[in-house]
């Protein structure tokens, strides 16, 4: 039996988290490039964002590339934005098959411009598609998002718009690059590691971490599937008793 016949389908996340972690040793497991470990990587993600789809699932956001990626040899970095590339060309090229909606959040002027040129086409021809909301974080930290935010609202205050009193915890969440849409309630990171790593840091204040032993490559629809009956079975109280 999957454990998919196991989830409560009234009671699924509506917004999934992924630190996709473990593709480096996915590769020297197997004495591989570690460019082979990304490539799998990315397969594993076609794969489970279309398995979170036909769930129902709305919202998934996947950590890609954090700031603190670019400490990473030229070499290794060069060979992601490459499978980046190929990865968001075969979304633009089966776009009119996948109902699936796709946008970038983190500090994009810092990608190559036709990688940015790339994620406005992909965001402009998936505004209107009704299924699964893909958000990839792309040199994306929280700590840098939460710092974006408050200049943000520094500007407002210093221009008359606000004062510092209306500041609201609604207001930083809008101000934030995910205040389009609803905090994560379920956090899944690969490999065995058990860190945040600067993903989210305001948006997952609630959220359940789930901690999955496999390499990112090897996860599968029916980790995803148990890693949600994991979150099911859990008592949310949010400080309540």
């Amino acid at each position: 039996m999957s454990y998919k016949d196991e989830i409560n389908m009234d009671k699924l996340p509506k917004h999934i988290a992924i630190i996709m972690d473990g593709n480096g040793r996915w590769a020297k497991k197997r004495l591989l490039p570690r460019k082979m470990g990304h490539k799998a990587g990315a397969k594993t993600l076609e794969d489970l964002t279309r398995a979170a789809d036909k769930l129902g699932i709305k919202h998934l956001t996947v950590y890609a590339f954090s700031t603190e990626n670019w400490k990473r040899s030229e070499e290794e970095i060069s060979g992601i934005m490459d499978l980046l590339r190929n990865y968001l060309n075969g979304y633009i090229d089966k776009s009119d098959k996948e109902n699936i909606k796709m946008d970038v959040i983190g500090e994009k002027s810092a990608l190559d411009i036709d990688i940015q040129e790339k994620i406005k086409i992909i965001e402009n021809l998936s505004a209107e598609k009704t299924g699964l909301n893909l958000h990839i974080a792309l040199n994306y930290g929280g700590r840098d998002d939460i710092l974006r935010c408050v200049k943000k609202i520094a500007q407002k205050v210093a221009d008359g718009e606000v004062t510092p009193n209306d500041i609201t915890e609604e207001m930083i969440s809008d101000s934030l690059d995910t205040g389009f849409y609803p905090d994560p309630e379920l956090v899944i990171r690969t490999s065995g590691e058990e860190r945040i790593s600067n993903f989210l840091l305001w948006q997952i204040a609630y959220s359940e971490f789930v901690f999955n032993n496999k390499l990112w490559p090897d996860y599968t629809e029916e980790d995803l599937y148990k890693d949600i009956c994991y979150y099911q079975n859990r008592d949310r109280r949010f400080g309540g008793r």
